[in-house]
This record gives structure tokens, C-alpha cells and sequence, in this order.
């Protein structure tokens, strides 16, 4: 099977638009890259206006746009539909505030267990859903943003706080500490599930990095580190060294898992 896709954009200074159309066969190899999902035809559309006000309540730049994703199965099997309607207001100061609303459909095939003892059972779910989105001044050393979402989702509600803290120290340290709550009440179970997680990054030259990955996962009470020190030269070659570690907390959970990884990739001109 093959797979394609098509796309077109359009950018102005006051208008950009995209539209994309996108179709993967069962059987297609993506050899070296991956796939989400198989099977599906998508189409992509987006269009945003910019608006620039002279003197309105501090405000740089109003920013309304509107988008849809939608996939299909080639029976015309809808499996997801997700049509955005927002509007991003950003100050003078560097604050910004997204203000949006959601209509999402997800078509479930076969039923499935979102988490141990609550089921999701096949069929069309179509919901709605209030999005709000708060940053800070990204330009500061220290930043914070919180995105919020209220309302359906396989035929019950869903609550999704997301706050994310960053701290930077000039170019050499930069940090990120986030977490991300979900509050489920479903027709089959009421259940909540948290995702911690810490990024760190020093960087002792424009080439010599050392990065840290460090996140928590309650549900399946998993601590997953990833730590990499890199040095490179040209092209993205170099020396990397990497260690990860996976620690199952839960009931009967598995030893820990190590693993330890050395990669050195060299760059030549074979004809000189």
C-alpha cells in the first residue's frame, strides 16, 4: 500500500491559512519513521486573522483563527473529528490569553479499558468543550503558563489542568516543571491520572550539552529518567552517552530496568 499527502498554506501579514489532505494504506511501511495510525484518509484546514488595535486595553495583538482535523476509515468510519474556534489576545507585556472552544467526535471500534476497571464501550462520541490557556512573558527567565480544558469525552466529562513552570539561567541552564491532571467521570467509572515531569539542560559550550528527563506516570505508578550528555561537531555527529531507567512502583511490579547507551559518528569526505 502507499500512502501520500497533499497540502497548500497561504501567509500574509494579516491572514494565514493551510488546508492538507493527507491518505495511508493498511499495509504501508513507513521503513524508517512511525505512525500514529494506519488506514485513514485526513483532511487538514486552518484560517487565523491577525489584528493589531491602536489602544484597547493594553492589547499587542488579537489573534482569531479557526481549525479542523478529521480522520476516517476508507468505509467512511469516522474515528476522530476535532473543529477549534480560539482567539489569542496578547498584551504589551508579554502576557497572553487563549480563549476557545472545542467540538471533537472519537469513533471507538472495538470497546477498550482506559485505564484498569473502567471500559470505554464502541461507538460515536460528540462532545464539547471550553479551552483557556494562560502564559506569562516567555521572555523572562522565569515563566508560567496553565492550560485548561472543561467539558465531554467518551460520553462523560473530563476536567485537564495543565500548569508548566520555566526557569533559565542566560544560555547555559534551562528547566521546565510541569504537570498535567485529568479528572474522568465515564458511564462505566470515575478514575483521575497524573503526568509529573522535569526537564533540565546545561549546556557547558554551544556543542557540550548535558539533558535530564525525569517524570512520573500515577496510574501505572512508573518513574521513567532519561539522562544524555552530548558533544558534537558538524551535522548533528559526535559522542552521545545516555543512560535510562524505568522503576515500576506499583503491586507487584517488575525489577527496574537499566540501560545504558553509547553512540560515536564521525563525518568524512571519502574523495579528499
Amino acid at each position: 500500500d502507499k500512502a501520500y499527502s497533499l497540502d497548500a498554506g497561504y501567509s500574509s501579514e494579516k491572514w494565514s491559512g493551510s488546508l492538507a489532505y493527507t491518505e495511508v494504506g493498511e499495509d504501508f511501511n513507513p521503513e524508517v519513521g512511525f505512525l500514529s495510525r494506519s488506514e485513514y484518509r485526513s483532511w487538514n484546514a486552518a484560517l487565523l486573522r491577525r489584528i493589531r488595535p491602536k489602544d484597547l486595553w493594553g492589547l499587542l495583538e488579537l489573534r482569531p483563527h479557526v481549525s479542523y482535523r478529521g480522520y476516517w476509515k476508507f468505509d467512511g468510519f469516522q474515528e476522530s473529528g476535532f473543529l477549534h474556534i480560539d482567539n489569542h489576545w496578547e498584551f504589551k507585556t508579554g502576557t497572553e490569553l487563549h480563549t476557545g472552544v472545542n467540538f471533537t467526535r472519537d469513533g471507538v471500534i472495538e470497546a477498550f479499558e482506559i485505564v484498569d476497571g473502567v471500559t470505554v464501550d464502541a461507538g460515536e462520541y460528540d462532545h464539547s468543550e471550553a479551552q483557556i490557556v494562560y502564559f506569562t512573558d516567555q521572555s523572562r527567565p522565569f515563566n508560567f503558563h496553565v492550560r485548561t480544558v472543561v467539558g465531554g469525552r467518551f460520553g462523560g466529562d473530563r476536567i485537564s489542568i495543565s500548569p508548566t513552570i520555566n526557569y533559565r539561567i542566560g544560555e547555559t541552564f534551562r528547566s521546565e516543571f510541569s504537570i498535567r491532571y485529568n479528572d474522568y467521570d465515564l458511564p462505566n467509572g470515575d478514575f483521575t491520572a497524573n503526568l509529573a515531569r522535569l526537564r533540565m539542560s546545561y549546556s557547558f559550550t554551544p556543542k557540550m550539552t548535558l539533558q535530564a528527563l525525569v517524570q512520573y506516570n500515577d496510574v501505572s505508578e512508573k518513574l521513567g529518567t532519561n539522562i544524555r550528555f552530548s558533544w558534537l561537531r558538524s551535522a548533528s555527529s559526535g559522542l552521545y552517552v545516555v543512560y535510562n531507567e524505568v522503576d515500576e512502583r506499583g503491586i507487584g511490579a517488575l525489577p527496574r530496568g537499566r540501560e545504558f547507551i553509547l553512540k560515536y559518528s564521525y563525518i568524512f569526505d571519502v574523495l579528499n
